[in-house]
């Protein structure tokens, strides 16, 4: 694949120019998907549709009447968001008997007014509820980025991760409701953007716990993202700034966010906070104690994203779906009917009152910098037949990113180095709810020094 691995702006360049036709690069894209050795990155490809829309992009450019930098280039969804005439199945076998979206997705619209080529969907979690990537029935992806052996994708967009890792396609749009953004996105070295709740229409999107629910996608740079990001919106053109890094003010967690971090992370996330500094980022460090407070309410009333799920799947547990589902899913869903209607009020007024109160404790322009998360992909072979093994992995792989869903955050995970075994660590910018546009001209600002 010539055009492989290139990101939005280099195939942008050679779109306009007309050195590239979008056809050819549909085809190419496809191609690619069909031959490679992981057949598990995509759950269905929509060619037709793909083709068509590549054809209007070509017309439009050859007629000078371009939508912009993001006509033509291909997009992939994670199997959440509704494609007219496909059935969204969720990374799951039971909703595949499901009558196709009789239309797309709001957000899957405007990507396609932006001039954007739908080529399919991603696989994932089933259902999106683990952070892992692991799906008995679609396969689980295999990192790119692993030298020995299949390493963790990242989950609930693994396939989104991993596509644009391995330079399938240069954006895959994912959901992040505990981490599915992030999380991928640091396991696979690349960008993953979690928007604030709410920044986008969320119709046609298949839910996991609305109350925690966000969009996001998932890109090789951080300028890519911006792109993506306003097209989501509707807009034409980002109102994203730089934010220069001379003067900004950033707070590393010192609670929760380390525990047991793997000293690869560490060293590697250390090293990048060193070079903001160099770079005349201010950068001081501060406990949280609400961050515990945070698990010790779920452990004494139970996790929020585990009720609403449950409320969501109350019914197919009970039925005949729930033999055919992932049976960690559905033990973990299942938690969910301890959780009390009063435990799941206390829940919800906790959250109002965390969030207020965390408002409090940083400065209107600060960011929180911490490690995505405090390992790197680990194998997969040791966590399929381990039922500890996987829900203790999955606990300490959503740990850090939760925190941000929970407290609705919005956040970017940029690629910072490697740890054990040459795999990719993120570090991640968090700012407040609404903060976006801040957090990601301070990441497009940062990214190249993050990078090192």
């Amino acid at each position: 694949m010539a055009h492989k691995g290139k990101n939005i702006a280099q195939l942008s360049v050679l779109i306009q120019s007309g050195h590239l036709d979008p056809r050819s690069l549909v085809e190419e894209t496809l191609d690619a998907i069909d031959k490679d050795d992981d057949q598990a990155i995509f759950i269905c490809l929509t060619a037709e549709r793909a083709m068509a829309e590549a054809e209007a992009a070509s017309k439009r450019i050859r007629e000078g009447r371009s939508c912009g930098v993001l006509d033509g280039i291909p997009v992939a969804w994670k199997d959440l968001f509704d494609l007219a005439g496909v059935a969204t199945t969720a990374g799951s076998t039971v909703l595949s008997n499901d009558a196709p979206a009789a239309r797309d997705a709001d957000v899957v619209t405007a990507l396609k007014q932006a001039g954007m080529v739908s080529i399919g969907r991603t696989n994932m979690s089933e259902f999106a509820f683990s952070g892992l990537g692991i799906n008995p029935h679609y396969g689980t992806p295999r990192n790119p980025a692993s030298q020995d052996g299949h390493r963790l994708p990242g989950g609930s967009s693994s396939g989104a991760g991993v596509a644009v890792a391995a330079g399938l396609v240069p954006v895959a749009i994912g959901t992040d409701t505990g981490g599915s953004v992030r999380i991928p996105a640091a396991f696979n070295g690349v960008v993953g953007y979690k928007a604030s709740r709410g920044r986008y229409s969320m119709r046609g999107v298949y839910p996991l716990a609305k109350s925690l629910d966000s969009l996001g996608p998932l890109t090789r740079t951080v300028q890519d993202a911006v792109w993506v990001d306003a097209a989501m919106r509707g807009k034409a053109t980002a109102d994203v700034a730089r934010s220069p890094l001379s003067g900004l003010s950033l707070v590393v967690p010192e609670t929760v966010f380390f525990d047991a971090v793997e000293d690869g992370v560490a060293a590697a996330f250390e090293q990048a906070v060193e070079r903001l500094v160099r770079a005349g980022a201010s950068v001081r460090r501060q406990a949280f104690p609400i961050f515990s407070e945070l698990f010790e309410l779920i452990r004494q009333k139970g996790a929020l994203v585990t009720a609403e799920a449950f409320a969501l799947h109350k019914a197919r547990l009970e039925g005949a779906d729930a033999a055919r589902m992932d049976p960690r899913v559905v033990a973990r869903t299942k938690l969910g009917a301890n959780i009390s209607m009063p435990d799941y009020i206390a829940i919800i007024e906790a959250r109002e009152r965390m969030t207020a109160a965390f408002m409090g404790m940083i400065g209107k322009d600060e960011l929180l910098v911490s490690p995505t998360l405090p390992h790197v992909a680990a194998k997969v072979a040791p966590l399929v037949d381990d039922d500890d093994a996987f829900f203790a992995m999955n606990a300490k792989t959503l740990r850090n990113t939760q925190i941000g869903n929970f407290l609705d955050l919005c956040g970017v995970s940029i690629p910072c180095g490697t740890g054990e075994a040459g795999m990719p660590v993120g570090l991640l910018l968090s700012g407040l709810h609404g903060m976006d546009e801040y957090v990601l001209g301070v990441a497009m600002a940062a990214e190249e020094i993050v990078r090192g």
